[in-house]
């Protein structure tokens, strides 16, 4: 008699999850045919089919169905058990500022680890317009924040830099127009004071056509083709053609992620959290 290996319930929890052999492959960290492997050897195990394939993907058959709920069941005592097992015996509250835009998805993915390896650890979370941290920061209303700058201060470890330069649309030249439409962030940042005094540099017109609170509406702006903006590399899209010195615009700073501490914090829980967003970014 062949086991029901605890490997192939999360593999088929992954794909199934995601209605795709390809996308539960990459949240799993495995390549296609090795999902596709371990997929075919769960059915061998069950002596039928969990997925029937489709145009856009894969669906549940009727024994993947009966199978969702044990697979959701088994794999989530297992990881109780391995938390409260391996639990450092760490303990306390951490109160930590997230932006809401640049790097929102990984870390997510590191609240997520953090929080199973350290259950007895009460994380407070706010997801806000990261200019507000350093005030949070010093009024004690946060242990920990993630934000942006140019230039690091005390207390602020880098732990990402992302080079930015002005992008147009591939499908518009807008480098030439006269006055240049820019897209700005509408809120004190050094990204918005960058950006400004490059412009004044060029001693060219230019009319800010567009303010957005965050990246993805900067990314809009640029994709549609109404205005050319300031990004960081890491958000460039195939839709986008980069200007530089050619067409008048200077070379820009470093964007730096940093995570900033509180003098107050709780040096162990801080210093869990940052070497954990550390890691993460390095990987």
């Amino acid at each position: 008699m062949q086991d029901l290996d605890s490997d192939l319930l999360r593999t088929f929890l992954a794909v199934a999850g995601t209605g795709s052999i390809t996308e539960g492959a990459r949240r799993i960290g495995r390549s296609q045919s090795a999902t596709s492997l371990q997929i075919m050897r769960l059915e061998e195990v069950l002596g039928r089919a969990v997925f029937a394939r489709t145009g856009r993907g894969v669906a549940l058959t009727d024994a993947g169905q009966r199978l969702m709920p044990v697979a959701r069941d088994v794999t989530g005592r297992l990881d109780v058990a391995l938390r409260d097992i391996t639990s450092d015996g760490l303990r306390g509250k951490l109160r930590l500022g997230i932006p809401d835009d640049h790097g929102r998805a990984k870390l997510a993915q590191i609240l997520g680890a953090f929080a199973q390896s350290h259950p007895q650890v009460e994380l407070e979370v706010t997801c806000s317009l990261s200019t507000e941290f350093p005030a949070l920061l010093s009024r004690g209303q946060l242990d920990l924040a993630v934000h942006e700058v140019e230039t690091p201060g005390p207390r602020e470890e880098v732990i990402h830099g992302d080079p930015t330069c002005w992008v147009t649309s591939s499908f518009q030249d807008l480098a030439a127009a006269d006055p240049v439409p820019v897209a700005l962030f509408d809120r004190a940042c050094w990204w918005r004071d960058a950006a400004i005094a490059a412009l004044e540099s060029r001693s060219k017109p230019y009319r800010i056509v567009f303010s957005s609170q965050s990246v993805a509406g900067v990314t809009a702006a640029v994709e549609a083709g109404i205005a050319v903006g300031l990004l960081g590399r890491s958000s460039l899209t195939h839709h986008m053609r980069v200007l530089g010195a050619g067409q008048g615009f200077p070379e820009m700073p470093v964007s730096r992620l940093v995570v900033a501490t509180a003098a107050h914090a709780d040096e162990t829980l801080a210093g869990t959290m940052t070497a954990a967003i550390r890691a993460a970014f390095r990987d």
